[in-house]
């Protein structure tokens, strides 16, 4: 059970179990956020395949020990991949990773495997054709639900039971499971046919204390950032803690806003300040884009890379290599560490008890 802390001890939370139980391969790796929950979690990790070289950098000089592989996933999936990573088809326990949201040319013509060709998920799906795993994680964006009206999530769907796979899928926000960000995350999970009933994974419980950003922001070490104008901080200034740009006199909004002064909506991304008693909004690839700010609640400025990575429960130690654009984009994309372990947490259960 969660409870209310001064502070949360990211490194104490983080700290990697001695023992291993169950073999992952994880494809679209990026900087290691569901690397770092399925470790903690008690899952050895096979291969970690990432095609961006600062990510895959970042891989490595945290977990020089592991088998990072930046390289195209097309050039891996083309090969005998039993014979490369000398693993039985059926062997392998998990198969993770997440491929970018991609319109597919033939969906809806259920063509199986064919429907997904060209897309970056396909390639997802010839490892889960080749490998057999006992079970999968596929985790993506909210916005997979309904990207091409829904067509893309079915022809998924459709395709991971026509693999031979019993397919569940959440819808879960981070801030539910120990994560200082509002932030949802789609999981489908798959079981493969044979084992459904011996492999019964249940959702994570949420938790009953959901931390906010005093929790987690007052003792961040420090790290690079990009920072504001002096036009856009002085703006800020003026902005109260949990306030956007209604908050402040119309006419240094309206001069600000210019054209989107006029649009419709409640635009309310725009000149927003974070208070430390919310969580913060979903962490983003790019600290400061007007429609979408989140300014710090104490300074005039947005988030650094660390304090970005503490929303994201990255551990302190946790470095992230490249410039700082890529360092930011880094940890936009990646995965909640708590909530990979709470997901994690579960699938290592139900292997464990199958």
């Amino acid at each position: 059970m969660s409870t209310k802390v001064d502070s949360l001890d990211i490194t104490s939370i983080y700290a990697t179990p001695a023992v291993r139980t169950f073999k992952t391969i994880e494809l679209f790796a990026g900087a290691g956020g569901l690397m770092l929950g399925l470790e903690r979690a008690r899952f050895d990790s096979i291969a970690l395949i990432e095609i961006d070289k600062d990510a895959a950098n970042t891989l490595k000089t945290n977990r020089p020990a592991l088998n990072v592989i930046n390289d195209d996933i097309a050039n891996i999936s083309s090969l005998d991949i039993e014979a490369h990573f000398a693993i039985p088809k059926g062997e392998l326990d998990l198969l993770s990773g997440g491929a970018p949201c991609q319109s597919f040319s033939y969906a809806g013509k259920r063509l199986g495997l064919e429907d997904a060709r060209g897309t970056l998920f396909y390639h997802y799906a010839i490892f889960l054709q080749k490998l057999q795993p006992k079970v999968f994680l596929f985790e993506n964006v909210r916005g997979l639900l309904s990207h091409d009206k829904g067509r893309t999530h079915q022809t998924i769907i459709d395709i991971f039971k026509a693999e031979g796979y019993s397919v569940q899928q959440w819808l879960l926000n981070a801030w539910d499971y120990g994560v200082p960000q509002k932030r949802e995350r789609l999981i489908i999970i798959g079981v493969r046919n044979d084992l459904a009933n011996k492999i019964i994974i249940q959702m994570p419980r949420p938790h009953d204390y959901k931390p906010v950003l005093r929790d987690i922001l007052l003792d961040v070490p420090k790290s690079e950032g990009t920072q504001y104008s002096e036009y856009k901080k002085k703006i800020f200034e003026i902005v109260p803690p949990g306030g956007y740009w209604r908050d402040i006199p119309e006419s240094i909004a309206k001069e600000y806003m210019k054209s989107c002064w006029y649009m419709g909506g409640g635009r309310t991304g725009i000149l927003r300040r974070l208070s430390l008693d919310e969580p913060s909004l979903t962490v983003l690839t790019s600290p400061s884009q007007k429609q979408t700010d989140r300014c710090h609640p104490i300074e005039a400025r947005p988030f650094t890379v660390r304090e970005n990575a503490r929303c994201q429960c990255f551990p302190d130690d946790w470095t992230f290599c490249g410039s700082i654009g890529s360092q930011y984009r880094q940890v936009g994309n990646a995965v909640p560490v708590q909530l990979a372990y709470e997901v994690a947490k579960q699938i290592f259960e139900g292997l464990v008890k199958s």
